[in-house]
């Protein structure tokens, strides 16, 4: 069994060993990462691959080129007012929304004039107790208004088309971005179900995850942004040229493919370990890792791009990213839909224990399962309910790799938090039951910063009684 912070073999850790570190996660875990990213780097704990699952994709992307610390920076990535978007509605159903909104005030209005009648009446009563109303007064007034609005040419005749128009712009509205998106393939039991899309989208946080690379990758220099494409081919050809070099690491992400029935594994290693990482005995393994393994080293470095994107898509919560492969590759020109799912992590340790990893630190920002009389009100809106949902997956998964057996396997380390009232899509911050008080996203950060010294750097790497020597 892995307890919180400790190895789970026998073996203590030693800078002298393969280490991997594997973020896991969904939307402000990201954050938690960072923290632990920013203590990992000022104490030179040594890194030879780093991987990543959902929005821990991100720390990987960003870890693999030495570029950690344009995720805690003050002006990095997790600091942008940028982020507080991550994960917003979509913009059709946004628009119904106020389209909704609308038709309520439109046939809201009747009722109103009739609230303001009963505001009316007992106001003109006080004014002329005290001799301040004069003639018809303010109910002389509000009677010639009411009998303008519902005149047979009024309110009876126009309101009821305003409500249809409304409503019809929205359904028109519902059905353009419902048809915009499609991608040519068959649909059974009627197309009208594109209608009802998922709430949310990432965008945004794929947008911004490139933007900030681009930064870090052009340094000071004035350099327009280049396409995305572009943008990725470039990334892939410096991680490749600097693999080994101080600072620049192999790379593993793990998306599902949901079309496939199976995991994704996106890689860039190191040249003497690409053979490993695809070929196996058998045909029929061989034919497995084909079908599963993208080699980012190679023709396949474009898909970098659906790697990211592919993490960042929350099953139900949000659109499959859909993946366009290759006619030459093993999928023959297929699209398949990918996203995130949390027992990827669970793929990923397997797959750094074929690459010799021989150390592993697991990074989730699940808490861990409280014990009796611990419960917390229900969350009323529906990302924090998805949010909630996600969080108790990521710690039963964590949970499964603590009792998992892995005698002969990789040694793991766990950070994580033992409390956390942030949730997965509260990008604003959190409130804290226990405090009382709006957590914001800057004390995530900091609280993965205290727990990577308190439950790793200091109990494991300190006690291993070996210098921890240059970060690489």
């Amino acid at each position: 069994m892995i307890e919180r912070g400790t190895p789970s073999a026998a073996e203590p850790y030693s800078p002298q060993r393969r280490t991997a570190i594997v973020f896991s996660g969904t939307g402000t875990a990201g954050v938690y990462h960072a923290g632990v990213l920013r203590a990992l780097h000022e104490a030179g704990v040594k890194l030879d691959v780093v991987a990543g699952r959902g929005i821990g994709a991100i720390a990987a992307l960003f870890a693999a080129v030495d570029g950690g610390q344009r995720l805690w920076d003050e002006k990095g990535y997790w600091s942008d007012a940028a982020v507080r978007r991550f994960y917003g509605w979509q913009p059709s159903i946004r628009f119904v929304a106020a389209i909704l909104l609308l038709s309520v005030a439109i046939v809201v209005l009747p009722v109103a004039a009739v609230v303001i009648g009963a505001v009316v009446f007992p106001i003109d009563f006080v004014l002329k107790i005290v001799g301040l109303s004069t003639g018809g007064g303010l109910v002389g007034a509000y009677l010639v208004m009411a009998d303008r609005l519902f005149a047979p040419t009024a309110l009876p005749t126009w309101l009821p088309r305003l409500v249809l128009l409304v409503l019809g712009a929205g359904v028109a509205a519902l059905a353009v971005s419902a048809f915009a998106r499609s991608d040519g393939r068959r649909l059974r039991n009627g197309g009208w179900w594109r209608l009802l899309r998922p709430p949310l989208t990432p965008d945004l946080a794929v947008a911004h995850t490139w933007t900030a690379l681009w930064d870090l990758m052009r340094g000071a220099a004035q350099l327009k942004s280049p396409v995305p494409l572009e943008l990725v081919r470039r990334y892939t050809e410096m991680l490749s040229e600097n693999i080994g070099q101080p600072g620049f690491r192999e790379l593993l992400i793990s998306v599902h493919d949901v079309d496939a029935h199976r995991d994704l594994l996106f890689a860039l290693v190191a040249p003497g370990r690409r053979t490993a990482l695809v070929r196996r005995p058998t045909n029929e393994e061989a034919d497995a890792r084909h079908a599963e393994v993208i080699d980012l080293a190679g023709a396949a470095r474009d898909h970098l791009a659906d790697a990211l994107a592919g993490s960042l898509a929350v099953p139900i919560v949000t659109e499959f990213h859909r993946m366009h492969f290759a006619a030459e590759s093993y999928w023959r020109g297929e699209s398949h839909r990918i996203a995130d799912r949390p027992a990827g992590a669970l793929r990923l340790i397997g797959e750094l224990a074929d690459l010799e990893v021989e150390q592993i630190i697991l990074v989730s920002a699940a808490p861990e399962t409280p014990g009796p009389h611990a419960l917390t009100p229900l969350r009323l809106d529906l990302r924090a309910r998805f949010g909630e949902y996600l969080q108790s997956s990521e710690a039963a998964m964590i949970r499964d790799i603590s009792h998992a057996s892995l005698s002969g396997g990789p040694s793991i380390f766990l950070i994580r938090p033992g409390h956390n009232a942030v949730g997965p899509f509260d990008f604003a911050g959190g409130y804290d039951d226990r405090s009382d008080r709006m957590r914001p996203l800057a004390e995530l950060a900091n609280d993965g910063y205290a727990d990577a010294y308190h439950q790793f750097i200091e109990p494991v790497v300190g006690a291993s009684g070996e210098a921890v020597g240059v970060t690489g």
